[in-house]
C-alpha cells in the first residue's frame, strides 16, 4: 500500500488536517489520526469505561478546561491524576492564575516569589490564597468526619468550590470519581501533612481500590487515555489487571523506551503484564500533550458531531 501524501486546503477544519494525517498512515501524523479516531469510538460505546489518567502539568500548561469539558459532557468515566494538577486546579479555583512571558534568571524568580514550570510561571502571592482557602476547606470538610478514602476526599473538596470552571467541581457535580494515588506529592500534600500537626485527618490509600476495582469489575470493556506517565498511568493499568487489562490504550507521551521507565514504555509491553489484553487497541502518540490531546479532543468531537 503506497504512502498518500498530505495535502491542505484554505479553511480546513480539524478533523480534515487529521484525516489527510490518516490518509499518510505513518509514523506520528498516522498516530495521532489513529489516536483520534479511537478516542471517538470509546467515547461514543457505551459499553467502554473512558478511564483518563493525567501527569505532568496538563492544568498549568492549558488543559483544563478541556478536561472540565470532558466530564461536564459525560465523556470520562473517572480521572487518575498527579496531585500536582489538583493542586493547580485549586489555584484557579481560589482566583490565582498561570502566566507567561516573564523573563530572569531561576535566582532572580526566586527573589521576585515566581516559580517555573518549562516557561509556566507562578506567584508566590496566589500560593499564599491557595494556602489559605484549603486550609478554610479542610476545616469544613472534616467537621463532621475525619477519615475519607482520598476519592471521597476530593469530592467533598469539589463540592465546596464555587468555581464552575474547576476540574474538582465538574467531577463532584457530575459524580465522576477522582482519584489521586500520590495526593501527598504536592502542595496540596504539604497542606495536608501542615493540617494533621494539629487536627485529626485519616486518608485511606486502599479505600480507594474496592471502589476502582467494582468499576473495573462492572464495566464490560475499559479504554484507558494516558496524558504522560508516572504514577497514573500505572494505576489506570494495574487497576485492570486482574481483569486481564484494558480493551483500549491511548497513550500521549514525550518518554522513551530505552531506559525501561513505565513513562516512556510502549503499551504493548503491558500486555506480558495482564494490564493490557491480547488484541487490545493500542496507540501511542510521541509528542507534547498540550499540543496533541487538544487536536485530538477537537477531531474527536468533530466525527461524532457529524453522526448526530
Amino acid at each position: 500500500m503506497k504512502i498518500n501524501q498530505m495535502e491542505l486546503q484554505e479553511k480546513m477544519s480539524v478533523l480534515e488536517i487529521i484525516d489527510e494525517m490518516g490518509k499518510s498512515g505513518v509514523l506520528g501524523a498516522g498516530k495521532l489520526a489513529h489516536a483520534t479516531k479511537l478516542l471517538a469510538q470509546v467515547i461514543e460505546d457505551k459499553d467502554t469505561s473512558v478511564f483518563l489518567s493525567i501527569a505532568g502539568p496538563m492544568v498549568p500548561g492549558g488543559l483544563r478546561k478541556i478536561i472540565k469539558d470532558l466530564i461536564e459532557k459525560e465523556q470520562i468515566d473517572l480521572i487518575i491524576t498527579s496531585s500536582a494538577n489538583i493542586t493547580h486546579d485549586l489555584l484557579e479555583a481560589f482566583g490565582g492564575s498561570h502566566y507567561r512571558d516573564i523573563h530572569g534568571t531561576d535566582e532572580n524568580l526566586c527573589e521576585m516569589g515566581i516559580g517555573r514550570i518549562g516557561d509556566v510561571y507562578t506567584k508566590s502571592e496566589d500560593f499564599e490564597i491557595f494556602e489559605k482557602e484549603i486550609i478554610k476547606l479542610f476545616f469544613e470538610v472534616t467537621k463532621d468526619k475525619n477519615k475519607f478514602s482520598i476519592r471521597d476526599f476530593l469530592y467533598e473538596i469539589g463540592k465546596r468550590i464555587p468555581d464552575e470552571n474547576s476540574i474538582l467541581n465538574t467531577a463532584a457535580r457530575k459524580k465522576t470519581p477522582i482519584y489521586s494515588p500520590g495526593i501527598i506529592d504536592s502542595m496540596l500534600g504539604l497542606q495536608l501533612w501542615m493540617h494533621t500537626q494539629e487536627n485529626e485527618l485519616i486518608l485511606d490509600v486502599v479505600a480507594d481500590m474496592h471502589e476502582l476495582s467494582d468499576q473495573v469489575y462492572a464495566s464490560p470493556k475499559v479504554a484507558a487515555v494516558m496524558l504522560g506517565g508516572g504514577l497514573p498511568k500505572h494505576y489506570a493499568l494495574a487497576s485492570n489487571l486482574l481483569k486481564g487489562g484494558v480493551d483500549t490504550g491511548i497513550q500521549v507521551t514525550m518518554d522513551r523506551s530505552e531506559t525501561g521507565s513505565l513513562s516512556g514504555a510502549p503499551l504493548e509491553e503491558a500486555k506480558s503484564w495482564a494490564k493490557a489484553k491480547c488484541g487490545s487497541n493500542l496507540v501511542t502518540v510521541i509528542g507534547d500533550v498540550t499540543m496533541i490531546f487538544p487536536i485530538m479532543v477537537a477531531g474527536a468531537w468533530e466525527i461524532m458531531s457529524g453522526k448526530k
